[in-house]
């Protein structure tokens, strides 16, 4: 939590003062709460299995290193059934406490910069940037420092570690309570039955053409003025009086909130076009690492690096590119644009959905060579042996995942954040989070189809096979490339068209 230290005390200036509702951080501290919580007692469960195992005489928890990690049955079955709940129960805490911290956190974080001020906007797009960036260098920290321990000295230990620095990022949090902003809340509606609402009333007054339309012309000149009223004209059915109110006048919705509503709708493109992102964005700890298990892992004598360490380097890149993004390439780019941020939310996106289709180009290319060269030294039907190609052949991959990462996971995170009405902005960002996750589900799915359709066709091996040497994951590749340029195309199609919400620019 650090990175909030880097939010300014709230201003005196009346414009952006901002009154202080107690219940406002609730999310924020209940998310590590719960998180601390649940690492709390996994180091409990890691202690009381490592007690247990003593008395029994070998390890009841996996060791990273140790041959019996696979074959998990034969430790758990063992294990108390009471232990075995205790550590499920303590995971799934984590991620409760994970779901509700990581949108809200992040949310509450970028409130802290206030929109209207000129200094303070350009402060709000690199709080994105270093966001990610110290989420990034927290994963690789805690990859190298806490899988040494865990595998070297003891699971409770590991798992004390992390709890003990959770409730340390927790008290720091709330250390800095009295110079946090918070946003002003309005007395009126839900916003979910405000949009709602816009659009059963739409629904209702679907065949009505003749009745009079409540507008208010001050107000469409208002903060969302900018949306054309040919923008999904359906919704524009909402400013219609109700049935039976006709004569008795009656509250209709207004035009603030058919625009909100539109807004809203207007999320809808980007967000699916984005899951292919999502889908290739999971490659990476799969088949990725699968392909680098089978090729020459030795980088000099005496040292071979272990398949999964690569994903490593997708952190690294984006630890080393944010900080020339965010010091060299916007200040270029905004004495060309104007703009604070140097280009746009959407531009930064698609050009982390390009850089995508390049790296699984380059990655199918790859593949390409390694089954050509399994195939030239007659390796084909020899899985378990290794193929005369470095495993280095990976990095371009690797890298061209962790550079698209910083443009199109950190221009989504900025933009379905910004886009959304202020009271649901971690909505929001629960809604860029749950990109990554349905990407994940379809990623499976896909796959899944594959492998029913291409197993056992004229005895051929499925493009998956467990020998890879006979799979095709070339084809694999080239199928995301190709449907990774297809959901770029749409997402062209839809961005040219977007207006963003407070301005009226386009893409």
């Amino acid at each position: 939590m650090p990175i909030l230290r880097l939010c300014k005390a709230p201003s005196t200036s009346p414009s952006t003062t901002m009154a202080i509702p107690p219940l406002k951080p609730a999310p924020v501290v209940g998310g590590p709460h719960t998180s601390s919580s649940g690492l709390g007692l996994l180091t409990l469960s890691a202690g009381l299995v490592s007690t247990e195992s003593h008395g029994r005489g070998r390890p009841m928890l996996p060791s990273l290193s140790n041959s019996d990690y696979t074959d998990p049955t034969k430790r758990m079955s063992s294990s108390p059934q009471l232990l075995e709940i205790l550590f499920l129960f303590s995971l799934y805490l984590v991620a409760v406490g994970q779901g509700g911290q990581k949108p809200c956190v992040q949310a509450f974080g970028a409130d802290q910069f206030d929109g209207a001020d000129p200094k303070e906007s350009k402060a709000k797009s690199s709080f994105f940037n270093w966001w990610f960036f110290a989420v990034c260098s927290g994963a690789v920290l805690t990859v190298l420092v806490s899988s040494y321990i865990q595998d070297n000295l003891s699971w409770s230990l590991g798992f004390g570690a992390l709890c003990i620095i959770m409730i340390a990022g927790l008290c720091l949090f709330l250390f800095g309570t009295r110079t946090y902003r918070y946003s002003v809340r309005r007395e009126e509606k839900s916003p979910f039955l405000r949009i709602g609402g816009v659009f059963v009333t739409a629904l209702i007054n679907w065949r009505k053409t003749s009745l009079p339309i409540a507008i208010d012309q001050e107000e469409a000149h208002g903060t969302l003025q900018h949306h054309s009223s040919q923008k999904f004209r359906f919704l524009n059915k909402a400013l219609l009086f109700r049935a039976g109110l006709e004569g008795g006048g009656g509250k209709v919705y207004t035009v603030h909130d058919v625009e909100e509503a539109k807004a809203a709708l207007s999320l809808i493109p980007i967000w699916g076009t984005s899951l292919v992102y999502a889908i290739v964005y999971a490659q990476c700890s799969t088949f990725f690492t699968k392909q680098g298990a089978t090729m020459d892992r030795t980088i000099f004598p005496g040292f071979e690096m272990p398949a999964a360490s690569l994903q490593s380097l997708i952190g690294l890149a984006i630890v080393l590119i944010i900080p020339i993004y965010d010091r060299i390439f916007v200040p270029v780019a905004r004495n060309f644009t104007r703009k604070p941020s140097g280009i746009t939310m959407l531009q930064r996106i698609g050009t982390g959905m390009l850089l995508s289709v390049i790296c699984m180009v380059v990655a199918a290319l790859v593949e390409k060579k390694r089954l050509e060269t399994a195939r030239e030294y007659g390796l084909v039907d020899m899985p378990n042996v290794t193929i005369p190609m470095g495993i280095l052949w990976l990095v371009p991959q690797y890298v061209l995942s962790g550079i698209a990462d910083v443009f199109a996971l950190v221009g989504l995170q900025e933009f379905f954040y910004d886009q959304v009405p202020i009271e649901l902005r971690s909505v929001g960002v629960a809604l860029y989070l749950s990109i990554l996750g349905v990407g994940s589900f379809l990623s499976s799915f896909l796959v899944s189809v594959i492998e029913a359709a291409t197993g056992g066709i004229d005895g051929q091996a499925s493009w998956f096979a467990d020998n890879l040497n006979k799979a095709h994951l070339d084809y694999f590749y080239w199928l995301l490339a190709g449907l990774s340029a297809a959901a770029f195309t749409a997402f062209l199609f839809f961005s040219k068209s977007y207006i963003y919400v407070g301005s009226s620019s386009r893409m």
